[in-house]
């Protein structure tokens, strides 16, 4: 059988497991032609995964009621009719939150074999490792001497951020939630400084940190956050918006106030470069950023971190821990 959890309803604030549906179905029949079975391994749970979980438009459509729920997995083949994938061949794919899937061949990207744990696939080398360096790297573009101001810093895609930046001779300042966070993104990622916006005094701490300013901001938190930096930016600073995590859970109803005047005052006045991105947009460097950064991680010069949780049936408190801030580093599930 295919155990497969579907979303069953759709949160208005901070979701709970009651919202996800465990399901047993028949394992996919095919493959066809050009398609591939597969069997789940390691699932990748990610704070985007939130926003698909609603029913509004956004840069990919919502994830219907009753439909399995989309993640990135590293999978087995178990049975092939494509050429250039055979059984027992690990991928990355969009297996999903399940045990089985039957996907095209052109929709995974085989694993090879180079050192480096399959699992990396799914963090320093998937996906957030590359919206890392995508966003750093062709967007904020920074330069040596540069203060670079990361959020959500010890996660995925943040701590990634940090020490490419080092690696690019910037001073880096992590933003984490709590003492250990803070010490964690000093001690195993590398950042120069790191700041608790939990603390009564973040602003003054965090202004104190980035004596220079800030010459590059990774966006991955938003709101307070926020505001907090845009007094500090320095004259063309960029700021690559990856994430805005303090809105995922938002429950109906805006602040009163909220940063966004300051933000576009300060936009026009010191001539910002602002802007959104998927690491979807990137996709022709990905061969590149393979290159580059594989045998940094092989090496052991960039650090990972992963939450590893066994058992599919963990998944959705997993992921509702996840949002809450529970995990450390990049939290993956042992599908068996």
């Amino acid at each position: 059988m295919n155990r497969q959890w579907q979303l069953a309803s759709r949160p208005a604030a901070e979701p709970r497991t009651a919202d996800f549906r465990l399901r047993e179905l028949a394992i996919p029949e095919g493959p066809r032609r050009g398609e591939v079975l597969l069997r789940n391994r390691y699932l990748s749970l990610d704070p985007y995964m939130r926003w698909r979980m609603n029913d509004a438009k956004s840069y990919a459509p919502p994830v219907g009621l009753g439909e399995v729920m989309v993640g990135a997995t590293i999978s087995e083949v178990v049975a092939s009719e494509a050429e250039g994938l055979a059984p027992g061949d690990l991928v990355v794919a969009g297996g999903g939150w399940q045990d089985y899937a039957l996907q095209p061949a052109a929709a995974v990207r085989r694993i090879d074999s180079d050192g480096v744990e399959p699992i990396a696939y799914l963090g320093a080398l998937g996906s957030p490792g590359f919206t890392a360096y995508a966003g750093l790297m062709k967007i904020a573009q920074p330069q040596p001497g540069e203060t670079v101001v990361v959020g959500a810093a010890t996660g995925p895609v943040g701590s990634m951020v940090g020490q490419l930046a080092r690696s690019a001779g910037c001073s880096t300042v992590a933003i984490a939630g709590g003492a250990e966070k803070c010490g964690l993104a000093r001690s195993h990622f590398g950042f120069d400084a790191a700041v608790d916006h939990r603390d009564a005094n973040f602003k003054d701490r965090l202004a104190a940190a980035c004596p220079k300013g800030i010459d590059v901001y990774f966006e991955n938190i938003g709101g307070p956050v926020l505001d907090a930096v845009i007094p500090l930016l320095n004259d063309f600073a960029r700021v690559p918006v990856c994430g805005v995590i303090s809105q995922y859970n938002g429950a109906a109803g805006m602040p009163a106030t909220t940063p966004l005047d300051t933000l576009m005052r300060n936009a026009l006045v010191k001539r910002l470069t602002l802007r959104g991105f998927i690491v979807t947009d990137f996709a022709e460097y990905r061969d590149e950023f393979i290159a580059k950064v594989a045998p940094l991680v092989t090496s052991g010069a960039i650090a990972r971190l992963e939450d590893v949780v066994d058992g599919l049936e963990r998944a959705p408190e997993a992921f509702v821990g996840m949002l809450r801030g529970a995990n450390r580093g990049k939290l993956i599930v042992r599908i068996d």
